[in-house]
């Protein structure tokens, strides 16, 4: 399993493509063809899979009943507009434009790996989401039993 951890700031080039960080691209999973997924996040930024974790997330909300009206509302909301992207020779991802607006990213970026998972903020969208330590505390004491 792949455990991303850094938080790194960097920069989307004109095109909208993003260099990953030597460190993120050393724990992507071996052969992948290169392939993640890029997803809108449930707060304003972007979630990128490796493609394996993907269809670990995939299989979980596919396989939900389709008799079930809430199900149905997660698969038809979650699952239709990921994008399938491949990173080029230089290690770049093209992030497609309607996620770009979506995530408000412009040029400069911040990539926080989140265990499984990468998310692509807005610096500032970022900072309003950082809780202090206090308030993080009381929520993994909520959160997280023993």
């Amino acid at each position: 399993m792949t455990l991303f951890t850094y938080v790194f700031d960097t920069k989307l080039d004109a095109k909208g493509r993003l260099v990953l960080p030597a460190r993120i691209k050393a724990q992507l999973p071996i052969g992948e063809d290169n392939e993640l997924v890029i997803r809108r996040g449930f707060e304003q930024c972007l979630i990128v899979y490796p493609m394996t974790e993907f269809k670990r997330v995939f299989s979980k909300i596919s396989s939900l009943s389709e008799f079930n009206e809430e199900s149905r509302k997660l698969q038809r909301n979650f699952l239709p507009g990921a994008a399938v992207v491949e990173l080029d020779a230089n290690g770049r991802l093209l992030i497609p434009k309607n996620m770009l607006a979506y995530a408000q990213l412009e040029k400069e970026v911040k990539i926080l790996g989140v265990g499984n998972k990468i998310e692509v903020w807005n610096p500032s969208n970022y900072e309003k989401e950082i809780m202090d330590q206090a308030e993080l505390a009381q929520l993994t004491a909520k959160l997280v039993k023993e």
